[in-house]
């Protein structure tokens, strides 16, 4: 049964969807089966992992409003894979009102296919209603990147209320997996400065592991490719690639036969 992990901030430009790629590629790499659901209706997660997002059908918008069936939506790609989202998806959470469960629409989808996988990482939107929501009752638990400039607590006791109060609702099981640490450069005294206010503030919730600032990061996704395919030696893979193992050792994988 797959763990499901949603990677949530209502702050845009985080790391996350950067966070949710790479670490999905990396976790594949190490030998788990990962999906990557994509419910941001940028779709960048599609686009990072190569597919047209412009071309590709059925996607979760269809999933989620017309029934199609998941498993004909998920597209197969060598580094994992992925359920897509395109800006269809924008009008989802203005459909799905008046919808029956309107609140677990990507659980009950994601429930046909959690069997097959280890992962479900879930990328989603830069804002707190209702597509987030069906990220945070489908999920098991939020990973929470948060990058390394001065507005970086802002938000976040306000996002963590959210996934309280969705926790005593609507989900009982979530839990934080963790804040990860993004965009960090060690050269500036204000990295320094977030990261220790930040692990000050949740103590025991910050990964070890910290994302550094990285240009190959941030070329990796115009190629279609996650970074450890784009450059496998770079600061930015290395540092997805102990995220994964850190990640693995709290939640380690079945032995197969």
């Amino acid at each position: 049964m797959a763990k499901t992990i949603a990677f949530v901030n209502q702050k845009g430009g985080v790391g996350k969807t950067t966070s949710c790629v790479n670490l999905a590629a990396c976790l594949q790499e190490a030998g788990a089966k990962v999906l990557v659901c994509d419910f941001d209706p940028q779709g960048n997660a599609t686009s990072g992992f190569g597919v047209d997002k412009g071309a590709v059908f059925p996607t979760i918008y269809d999933v989620l409003i017309s029934g199609a069936a998941v498993e004909h939506a998920i597209v197969h790609t060598k580094y994992s894979d992925v359920l897509p989202a395109n800006k269809g998806l924008a009008g989802a959470s203005v459909e799905m009102i008046p919808l029956d469960r309107r609140e677990y629409r990507l659980k009950d989808a994601l429930a046909q296919v959690e069997a097959n996988y280890d992962f479900i990482l879930i990328d989603c939107p830069p804002s707190l209603e209702l597509l987030t929501l069906n990220c945070l009752c489908a999920a098991d638990t939020v990973l929470v990147p948060v990058q390394c400039e001065y507005y970086a607590l802002e938000g976040l006791s306000d996002l963590l209320s959210t996934v309280r109060i969705v926790k005593g609702r609507l989900n009982p099981a979530i839990a934080l997996e963790g804040l990860l640490l993004t965009m960090y450069d060690g050269r500036t005294n204000l990295s320094l400065q977030v990261a220790e206010e930040v692990k000050r503030h949740f103590p025991g919730k910050v990964f070890a592991t910290v994302i550094p600032r990285n240009v190959r990061l941030s070329e990796a996704p115009s190629h279609g490719k996650p970074v450890t395919a784009y450059d496998s030696s770079s600061r930015g893979a290395v540092a997805y690639r102990r995220l994964a193992e850190e990640l693995l050792e709290k939640n380690p994988l079945p032995r197969r036969a």
